[in-house]
């Protein structure tokens, strides 16, 4: 876990009001309060996504909530499929298994 001083110094061009307002409107969701918070490799992540599709994407932030959600949720998403496939793997027969691979295979 990281101090958002050292957070503001490690990542050239984050202003420390930037990621202030960040954290008022929750796309950025550290340990700690105001003044105190603790940043942890995810925070970190999430801050770095923030700034690219800002800086690199011109995204503006009135679309910034909307575009963070929807990656949030594919997120999500991902991470249930996977924990599908791994309840699949640990549950269903073989037999069921291949047809199941068969059946999603791209055609």
């Amino acid at each position: 876990m990281i101090s958002i001083e050292v957070l503001v110094t490690q990542l050239p061009g984050l202003r420390r009001q930037d990621l202030e307002r960040w954290i008022a409107y929750e796309w950025v969701r550290p340990d700690g309060v105001a003044g105190h918070y603790e940043f942890r490799a995810i925070d970190v992540a999430r801050i770095r996504l923030i700034r690219e599709l800002r800086d690199e994407m011109q995204v503006n932030e009135e679309a910034l909530p909307v575009v963070l959600s929807l990656l949030d949720q594919l997120y999500d998403l991902r991470r249930r499929m996977r924990e599908l496939g791994n309840a699949v793997g640990r549950t269903v027969p073989g037999e069921i298994r291949q047809s199941l691979a068969e059946d999603l295979a791209p055609r």
